[in-house]
């Protein structure tokens, strides 16, 4: 699908569609008032038997009946002034979708409000929300293929900001649908040293330095953790370093790690039917979610120089997996004795934690599905953060202002440190239930080299089983968008 800007929308252009925005009352912007005058009031008359409240992701679609060279209207309700740019996201992803599914292929938009947004804020959010709203994984559907298909959608709107919006949200949204495609891959397509093959492709196409490291490099490199938790796959695990410099002077150095468990049995702690094992080919979110992140980078021009660290395995079952009572030795030296080989996340984490610190990292960030805890206490739309530098804490919170996405901090209570002690050897890789997510992330902390450090447990939003307004059932892309809005907002500081 091309998406454009057009200098004005005209009533009588020839178009399947046209997207109108419209506020509680109802109250019609402009083009509204507008199409509304040449129907003759058709157009407010029905919101007003409709009872179209104008709420943000509500939209109805009304035909013009061969009266105006446009089809179809499609309003879609931006609450009392669109104030964020969720709401403009899930307005405009919320229209696509309604446009595409009233067999439209061309589609034109009135121009999204500004607000306190700026110009260039709004059509970001704008774009992103079409993009993100008609994504679709298609790839192994055979029969009944979706018929209705949006080829082009146009926005009203001109100028240099306008247009940088434009681009911006082509990225964002570019970045988080590979995420996705990633994330729903079948795990028999998605594995270790494919996802590896992927990041190298990705790399040269993004300008990105890409460095893979195997079982022998793995050996090597002293990443007993890593090594264990693949054991048991006839296909071996993988270290991805993926490196992006900015164009100018670098402002500093950040690390993003992701969890990339490319399919999770359970090992020998197999994970019983009915647990949602058919899903388990997500457990590799958090390391989608830092390679997409990454290809974004250059686009929005961030000032820093990014390591994007992907720790990715198989936790499967065979004679040769490893086992509870194992005793394992990290990469930095750390033992590390094994109460559960469903608790692999944190392992194949704590390698690539410490090897990342390493790079010179002055800022470590990691995304993983990490524990059914974290979906118990936030459900499936909260990510857990944990974070051992407040600013850094408070800077991931605010850049969900602009994504949209819901972080909630967590404590890192040292007296929970006990629980993670091992008997025969420096760490557990389990606490057992009770506070799951506060000791996994506690286990993490011993692995970032005292560099300051966030945690986002990210196992309940990767993975959506409904329809939501903009993000199909599947993977989501969570935490794509909040990473660089984190990136942007730390290149406005200081």
């Amino acid at each position: 699908m091309e998406i454009d800007l057009l200098p004005a929308v005209s009533v009588e252009r020839e178009v399947d569609a046209l997207v109108i925005p419209v506020r509680p009352g109802p109250q019609l912007d402009p083009t509204g008032t507008e199409v509304d005058a040449r129907l003759d009031g058709a157009l407010s008359a029905a919101l007003r038997d409709a009872d179209f409240s104008g709420k943000v992701g509500k939209t109805m679609v009304i035909p013009t009946l061969g009266r105006l060279p446009v089809r179809r209207v499609v309003v879609t309700g931006i609450g009392d002034g669109a104030s964020t740019a969720n709401d403009l996201r899930r307005a405009w992803a919320v229209a696509a979708r309604a446009a595409r599914d009233a067999g439209a292929r061309s589609v034109v938009s009135a121009a999204p409000p500004t607000g306190d947004l700026g110009e260039e804020r709004a059509y970001r959010a704008a774009v992103e929300g079409v993009r993100l709203g008609l994504y679709e994984f298609l790839e192994y559907r055979t029969l009944d293929r979706p018929e209705k298909r949006v080829e082009r959608f146009d926005i009203a709107g001109e100028g240099d900001a306008a247009r940088r919006g434009l681009a911006a949200g082509e990225a964002v949204a570019s970045a988080v649908s590979l995420a996705r495609d990633l994330v729903n891959q079948p795990a028999d397509a998605l594995y270790p040293e494919r996802l590896a093959a992927i990041a190298q492709e990705t790399a040269s196409a993004a300008g990105l330095e890409c460095v893979v490291h195997d079982p022998a490099a793995l050996q090597d490199l002293g990443a007993g953790a890593i090594l264990a938790v693949g054991k048991g796959s006839v296909r071996g695990p993988r270290l991805i370093h993926l490196t992006y410099r900015p164009r100018g002077t670098s402002r500093g150095t950040i690390g993003l790690v992701g969890k990339a468990i490319t399919f999770d049995t359970g090992g020998v702690n197999l994970k019983p039917t009915g647990s949602g094992l058919e899903h388990m080919k997500s457990d590799m979110a958090g390391g989608a979610a830092v390679l997409a992140t990454m290809t974004a980078l250059a686009a929005l021009d961030i000032p820093f120089t990014v390591h994007g660290v992907i720790a990715a395995a198989e936790n499967m079952l065979s004679g040769s997996a490893f086992r509870p009572g194992d005793v394992l030795r990290a990469m930095n030296g750390k033992t590390i004795e094994v109460i559960s080989t469903d608790a692999e996340g944190r392992l194949v984490l704590a390698d690539a934690l410490t090897y990342t610190a390493r790079q010179g990292a002055e800022v470590l960030i990691d995304l993983a599905t990490l524990t059914g805890a974290a979906v118990v206490a936030l459900g499936r739309q909260g990510t857990a953060l944990y974070g051992t530098d407040q600013a850094l804490v408070d800077d991931l919170v605010a850049a969900t202002d602009w994504s949209g996405e819901k972080l909630w901090p967590m404590p890192l209570w040292d007296e929970y440190r006990e629980l993670i002690r091992g008997d025969v050897a420096d760490l557990k890789n389990s606490g057992g239930r009770a506070g799951g997510s506060i000791t996994a992330a506690l286990f993490l902390r011993e692995f970032t080299e005292g560099k300051p450090w966030a945690h986002l447990d990210i196992a309940g939003p990767a993975w959506a089983d409904k329809v939501t307004d903009y993000a199909g059932k599947g993977g989501t892309g969570h935490g794509v968008s909040t990473l660089l809005a984190f990136l942007e907002r730390r290149a406005t500081q200081g």
